[in-house]
């Protein structure tokens, strides 16, 4: 049987739960070896097991400058390669003032931005010096959000958005720069999925409608996955840049409030 991922080692940063974690899964299911990277130690040990033999989980602050370039040593020691960069973490700040802008906190707005962006940056970062110093190409994707650019009132959690409609800018910058080094860079930019994205109790009416496949309903996990392979895999051997949106059809339908 096919397997879209043999022989690739990845790394996952904010592999332990959620997203993260079911692409761990996948990624496993598919052939692959992996490093999941997470803040919570008992997530660790817990996602580890789960994974099985193929996995080792690491724990670690993504917005640390060290926690993404040890979790690729550890995979290269482990696996003995280092072919992708699956860079999940981030969250929103809404506990620390993030909101609409009238009463957004400057804590806020740094915090939000810190685990969404510069987390980011940090792990794309060790991954390009990796793939650099190892003289081999591979694959880095990025998670984004259909708020860093198609907004909707009840999610005016402007710091988020901001972060996230950064990290399309962000990747196709460097998409443009390392193409000819055969390192691949693009986005994947889920809809509003169940228990994050700073979901306010009277949005679930708007949001069943504005993603209205499959009868309608919040993002699940699971619905990423798939799309997570493919870039992680040769089939997306030509595809660098690229944002792909995985909605239910959000950035097309008509929500009603």
């Amino acid at each position: 049987m096919e397997t879209w991922l043999g022989n690739k080692s990845i790394v996952i940063i904010g592999g332990t739960t959620g997203l993260g974690f079911s692409a761990a899964k996948a990624f496993v299911r598919n052939g692959a070896n992996v490093v999941v990277v997470g803040r919570n130690p008992e997530n660790c040990l817990v996602a580890e097991l789960q994974l099985g033999s193929t996995a080792r989980a690491k724990q670690g602050d993504a917005t640390h400058p060290q926690t993404a370039m040890d979790a690729i040593q550890l995979c290269i020691r482990e696996f003995g390669s280092f072919d992708g960069l699956y860079h999940v973490a981030g969250g929103g700040g809404k506990s620390l003032g993030d909101g609409p802008l009238h009463e957004l906190s400057l804590e806020g707005w740094n915090k939000t931005l810190d685990w969404n962006l510069t987390s980011l940056m940090l792990s794309n970062q060790a991954a390009i010096r990796t793939f650099i110093g190892m003289n081999k190409g591979g694959s880095i994707l990025n998670m984004s959000s259909v708020l860093g650019f198609s907004p909707a009132r009840h999610f005016s959690n402007h710091a988020y958005a901001t972060a996230k409609s950064a990290v399309i800018g962000f990747s196709k910058s460097i998409a443009a720069s390392y193409a000819a080094q055969n390192i691949r860079v693009n986005v994947l930019t889920p809809g509003i999925i169940e228990g994050i994205d700073g979901q306010q109790k009277d949005s679930a009416g708007f949001v069943t409608t504005k993603q209205a496949l499959d009868g309608g309903r919040y993002g699940l996990p699971g619905d990423l996955d798939g799309a997570a392979v493919y870039f992680m895999s040769d089939y997306a051997k030509f595809t660098t840049g690229q944002n792909f949106s995985v909605d239910g059809g959000w950035e097309v339908s008509d929500g009603q409030y």
